[in-house]
């Protein structure tokens, strides 16, 4: 039996230890937002952040997380959907396919919330994760936009 603290609530879940975090938050706490891309963590689709660090949850095993840490899925990143990123991805119509972009606005928040005004050079080298469709101008567009708000946040 795993404890885990996955957007200010606390689930028990039972479930072998070395199960990745992406299915236990998929498949036994029914939150479908975080998407499985790879399975390797290259891509990036399926970044959480874990006590604010944007981490790949597809070869985290759940075992190596506590009740302590809090995990944080797109689905808690904000309760209405109106973080700034979210904003600037719905005003710039960031998404092409929209496979990728929980993983991207995850990576992108936890960049944020460590480097409020990041430069374009800090941005192409922070946010790792990959988009099928080749959106990066349209991410790094929405990133400069969110970090511009007034109260920006991670």
């Amino acid at each position: 039996m795993a404890k885990l603290n996955i957007n200010g609530q606390v689930h028990e879940v039972d479930v072998e230890g070395d199960t990745p975090l992406l299915w236990v938050i998929r498949e036994q706490i029914g939150l479908t937002g975080t998407k499985y891309g790879c399975g390797i963590a290259q891509c990036g689709a399926c970044t959480v952040h874990v006590d604010g660090v944007a981490t790949r949850s597809c070869t985290l095993p759940v075992e190596a997380v506590t009740e302590e840490q809090k995990i944080v899925t797109i689905e808690g990143l904000s309760p209405d959907g109106r973080h700034p990123l979210q904003q600037a991805w719905v005003a710039l119509d960031v998404p092409q396919c929209g496979y990728c972009q929980s993983g991207m606005l995850m990576a992108a928040a936890a960049l944020l919330a460590e480097n409020p005004k990041p430069t374009e050079a800090d941005i192409r080298a922070g946010i790792t994760n990959i988009c099928r469709c080749g959106t990066y101008n349209r991410v790094l567009a929405g990133i400069q936009r969110a970090a511009g708000e007034t109260g920006a946040r991670g």
